[in-house]
C-alpha cells in the first residue's frame, strides 16, 4: 500500500469520525422514509391521473378507482415503519442521546436501504400497475379485481423489502 492511500484511508476515517455514527444511522432511517414516502406520492399521483380521468367519464366508479389509488401509498408506510424502529433501536426515544459508533451507524444505514430502495422503485412500478388496473376497470368492470390482484403481486416486493430492514435492525447489536 503506497503512502497515498494510506493518507486517503486515514482522511476518509476522519470524515466518517466528523459525521458520527448517530448521523449517518439517522440518514439511513431518514432514507427509509423519505425514499419510500416519495416512491408512494409518484405511485398514488400516477393512479389518481389515471382515476381522475375514469371518473369524469363514471362518478359511479369512484370507490373502486380510490382503492386502487391507495394500494401504493403502502409503501411510505412501511418506510415510515422502519424509521421509526430504528430510532427506537438506536434509542433516541429513550431521552438521551445515543452514542453510536460509526461501524453500528453503517449498520443502521445499511440496513434501512432495502424499504429505502425497494420502497421507492416498487411503489412507483406499482403505481403503474393501478394506473392500468383502472383501464381495465373502465373497460371491463367486471374485472377490477384482477387489477387489484396483479397491484399485490407488486406488493409482495415491497413487503420483502420491509422484512430485510426489520431483520437486519433486530440484528444490531447496541
Amino acid at each position: 500500500m503506497d503512502v497515498n492511500a494510506v493518507m486517503e484511508y486515514g482522511q476518509s476515517l476522519t470524515f466518517l469520525g466528523s459525521i458520527g455514527g448517530l448521523a449517518i444511522a439517522l440518514l439511513g432511517a431518514g432514507l427509509a422514509a423519505a425514499l419510500s414516502g416519495v416512491g408512494s406520492a409518484k405511485g398514488t399521483g400516477i393512479a389518481g391521473e389515471a382515476g381522475a380521468g375514469l371518473l369524469c367519464e363514471d362518478p359511479g366508479k369512484f370507490g373502486k378507482v380510490m382503492i386502487l389509488q391507495v394500494i401504493p401509498g403502502t409503501q411510505g408506510l412501511y418506510g415510515l415503519v422502519v424509521w421509526f424502529f430504528a430510532i427506537f433501536r438506536m434509542g433516541l426515544l429513550s431521552g438521551t442521546l445515543p452514542d453510536l459508533t460509526i461501524a453500528q451507524g453503517m449498520q443502521y444505514f445499511v440496513a434501512c436501504m432495502p424499504m429505502a430502495l425497494g420502497g421507492l422503485l416498487s411503489a412507483i412500478a406499482q403505481g403503474r400497475v393501478a394506473a392500468a388496473s383502472i383501464n381495465l376497470l373502465a373497460k371491463k368492470p367486471d374485472d377490477w379485481s384482477k387489477g387489484m390482484v396483479l397491484c399485490i403481486t407488486v406488493e409482495f416486493y415491497a413487503i420483502l423489502s420491509l422484512l430485510a430492514s426489520m431483520l437486519m435492525i433486530i440484528n444490531i447489536s447496541g
